[in-house]
């Protein structure tokens, strides 16, 4: 795989052989396309350290998938054959199963409780635990709220979801979620989804309402419905090597202007959601958006998840995160 990547890598810089001048070179991968508003973010994080640099590091992003599917990448980066990658934190569990305790079902009331836990001390020692796995963590990048979509029927409790064909990433915790609440969970590589809903080879997807956007997947489903069952956030990590080689000056450079680029995107989420979902609607999309009470049955029945994972996960940094959770709830 790191091989591929290697490849891949050099394919890619043939394009960027005139910019040669800047000292550092510091290449980022993700799986999400240009019009995404976690690569719109990394747009800014580019221009900051570029401008913060004097120009000393040139900053290059290979979007959808250009350098291999995320686990790919993340070894990449940990090999130091890539810089930089950002990729869902659900992935970096096959290395250390605490980072399953993130992306759980219902682990959150709320988005903005979400983002105070992975912002306060509980998420800074969940980026320190990264260094084990041969990368630095830099901060968090929102993926958002996931919600199922589908053309079958409208899902409003989940007995809705019987039998249907649901595509989720290859993350255990995730096919779980849906085992318990009765479809039939089907991992796949992301940029594969639209031509399998297209196709009839999957019935329904889940994601956030940007991804649904701006992957076109309203083109191809007829349900939408607003389930908020996992909140899913990216973590941009950096290759050890590559980062120590960094002037301390240039390393607190990447981590403020990924802070930064972390404001931006918020800004665009708050900005353009509601729009998004209202192109979806216009689309001819049956959006379905569920009840806090209705939101409760899926949480009541996906407890059992939750449970199984303290185990995986372990006590203490399970109950840690969910400590985190309890503080952040009400504030």
């Amino acid at each position: 795989m790191i091989r591929k990547l290697a490849i891949a890598l050099g394919v890619a810089a043939v394009g960027f052989s005139t910019v040669a001048s800047a000292e550092t070179l510091l290449r980022i991968g993700h799986g999400a396309n240009e019009q995404y508003h976690m690569h719109r973010a990394l747009l800014h994080f580019e221009k900051l350290v570029e401008e913060g640099s004097n120009g000393e590091i040139d900053v290059q992003i290979f979007p959808s998938s250009q350098l291999g599917p995320d686990r790919e990448m993340i070894e990449g980066v940990q090999s130091g054959v890539l810089e930089m990658a950002v990729s869902p934190s659900s992935f970096f569990a096959g290395w250390d199963p605490a980072f399953a305790v993130i992306e759980l079902p219902y682990m959150y009331a709320s988005k903005d409780i979400a983002l105070k836990v992975l912002n306060s001390e509980a998420g800074d020692d969940m980026l320190a635990r990264l260094n084990d796995q041969g990368v630095v963590g830099l901060g968090w990048l929102e993926n958002g709220l996931r919600h199922v979509t589908n053309n079958v029927r409208p899902i409003k409790a989940p007995a809705d979801l019987d039998g249907v064909k649901l595509r989720t990433m290859k993350v255990p915790a995730h096919v779980a979620t849906f085992k318990a609440l009765g479809a039939n969970p089907t991992p796949m590589n992301f940029g594969e989804v639209y031509s399998a809903l297209q196709q009839g080879v999957i019935d329904g997807q889940e994601n956030p309402i940007a991804l649904i956007d701006s992957q076109r997947f309203y083109e191809v489903q007829k349900h939408v419905s607003l389930t908020g069952h996992v909140f899913t956030v990216y973590i941009p990590v950096v290759s050890q090597s590559f980062f120590s080689s960094l002037s301390a000056e240039h390393q607190q450079l990447l981590r403020d202007s990924i802070a930064a680029a972390e404001a931006h995107q918020q800004q665009l989420v708050n900005s353009e959601e509601a729009g998004q979902l209202e192109k979806i609607k216009e689309a001819g999309v049956n959006v379905v958006d569920l009840s806090e009470e209705q939101r409760q049955v899926f949480s009541e029945q996906t407890k059992s998840v939750r449970a199984e994972y303290r185990d995986q996960v372990g006590a203490e940094a399970f109950d840690a995160w969910v400590a985190a959770v309890t503080a952040n709830t009400g504030n």
